[in-house]
C-alpha cells in the first residue's frame, strides 16, 4: 500500500478541521470553559442565525433567573409599544390659587432629582421646574404642588431637595385631564431625549430604574396595568408578536433584579435573533455594550480574552447568585447569537468575577475578526 506523505495528511486534517468549524462545532476549549465548575452547570446556547444552526447547547430550556439580561425583553417591549422618536415633556404651570402650582408630565423616565445624574448624564432635572417657580415668586415660603404623570418618588425627592428653603406640600392628582384643567399659565417645561437614546443609555449602563419605568409605561399603554402582572402580559404580547414561545416565562420586574424572574437561554436567543432581523429594534442592537470598549463591558475581555475585544456586543447581568451575558459574537464572516445564564453561582463577588472571566474566555475561543 502506498503511503501518504505526512504533509498531505496534515493538510487533510486541517481541511477537515475547517469544514468541521464551518459546520458549527466549537473548539474543545469552549466546552472546557462551558463545563467549568465556576459556572456551576449553566444554561448556554450559541446559534448561527444565518443558517439557524445550533453551534453549542447546554440546558437551553431550563428556566433561570437572568438578572439584567431581562432588560432585552423590557426594551423590546418598550419599542414594540412606543415610537423610538417619542419625547417626554413635563410642564409646571400656575393655577387659580397663587400658592398652588401643577406639574403635568408624561411619566418621563429620564427625569431625575439627582444633581449628580443631571450633570453627568444630562438628565432632565426636576428641581429646575421649582427653581423657575421661585424665580418668578421669590416671596413664596410654602408651595402646594399638584402633580400628575410624574413619579411620586421623584416628587418626594424634590420636597427633600428644597427643605429649609421652601415648604412643598405634595398633592397627587389621579387624572392628567384634571391636572390640565387646573393649569392656567405654563412657567417652565423640560423635555427628554428621544426614546431611542433613553433605551440605548439603559442598555449601555444597565440602568435599573430606567428599564423598570420604561416597561411599566409600555404595559400601562397597552392596557395591562403597570404592576408585575401587567409587565408579564406586555412582554408576553411582544414575544407573541415575534412568534417566540413564552411558555414558562416568569417576570417580577422590568430590570431582572428579582430572583423569582425566570427565562430560558433559548428564549433569550430567539429574542436576540428577532432584534437583529427587525429594523424596529435596531436601537437595541446599537445600544449594546462592546467588549473592552463601552458601557458595562468596557473593562471586560481586555485581560482574559483580548482577542475578543470589539467582537462581542452583549447585555451583561448579575444578581447575588447569577452571572449572565447575552448578545452577539463575531466569528469571521458570521455573527453568532449567544446567551449564557449561570444562576447557581456562590453568593460572593470573587465567585461572580470568576464566572465572568470564564464566560469571557469561553467566547474568546470562538471570536474572530472579519479578516
Amino acid at each position: 500500500m502506498r503511503r501518504i506523505p505526512i504533509f498531505i495528511l496534515a493538510g487533510i486534517v486541517m481541511a477537515l478541521s475547517v469544514v468541521s468549524a464551518q459546520a458549527g462545532t466549537v473548539p474543545s476549549t469552549f466546552v472546557k470553559y462551558a463545563s467549568s465548575p465556576t459556572l456551576r452547570n449553566p444554561g448556554i446556547l450559541v446559534l448561527d442565525p444565518s443558517s439557524n444552526q445550533i453551534i453549542y447547547s447546554l440546558h437551553p430550556d431550563v428556566m433561570r433567573a437572568p438578572a439584567s439580561v431581562l432588560k432585552l425583553f423590557s426594551m423590546a417591549t418598550t419599542l414594540d409599544t412606543f415610537s423610538p422618536d417619542l419625547v417626554f415633556t413635563t410642564t409646571i404651570s400656575t393655577t387659580a390659587n397663587p400658592d398652588t402650582f401643577v406639574v403635568n408630565g408624561q411619566g418621563d423616565p429620564w427625569m431625575t432629582s439627582s444633581e449628580f445624574e443631571a450633570t453627568k448624564y444630562h438628565r432632565a432635572f426636576l428641581p429646575h421646574l421649582i427653581d423657575e417657580v421661585l424665580a418668578a415668586n421669590p416671596s413664596l415660603k410654602t408651595i402646594n404642588l399638584e402633580y400628575s404623570g410624574v413619579y411620586t418618588l421623584d416628587m418626594k425627592t424634590v420636597k427633600r431637595f428644597f427643605a429649609g428653603r421652601v415648604t412643598i406640600n405634595l398633592v397627587p392628582i389621579a387624572s392628567p385631564h384634571i391636572a390640565l384643567a387646573d393649569a392656567v399659565n405654563p412657567i417652565a417645561t423640560v423635555s427628554s431625549p428621544k426614546l431611542a437614546e433613553i433605551v440605548q443609555f439603559t442598555l449601555l449602563y444597565s440602568d435599573n430604574i430606567l428599564a423598570d419605568r420604561l416597561v411599566r409605561a409600555a404595559a400601562k399603554q397597552l392596557g395591562f396595568g403597570s404592576d408585575a402582572v401587567g409587565i408579564k402580559s406586555a412582554i408576553d404580547k411582544t414575544l407573541n408578536d415575534l412568534k417566540i414561545n413564552s411558555t414558562g416565562l416568569s417576570v417580577q420586574d422590568g430590570n431582572g433584579l428579582s430572583h423569582a424572574t425566570r427565562v430560558s437561554v433559548r428564549q433569550v436567543v430567539d429574542l436576540l435573533i428577532a432584534i437583529k432581523s427587525d429594523p424596529k429594534f435596531q436601537v437595541i442592537y446599537d445600544g449594546l455594550p462592546t467588549a473592552g470598549e463601552t458601557g458595562t463591558l468596557k473593562t471586560r475581555f481586555v485581560k482574559d480574552a483580548p482577542n475578543a475585544v470589539g467582537l462581542v456586543h452583549a447585555k451583561t447581568g448579575w444578581i447575588d447568585t447569577t452571572v449572565s451575558l447575552a448578545g452577539y459574537v463575531r466569528v469571521r464572516a458570521r455573527e453568532y447569537v449567544f446567551a449564557v445564564v449561570a444562576n447557581h453561582i456562590r453568593n460572593h463577588e470573587t465567585a461572580r468575577e470568576d464566572a465572568r472571566v470564564t464566560i469571557d474566555k469561553m467566547l474568546g475561543t470562538i471570536a474572530r475578526p472579519l479578516n
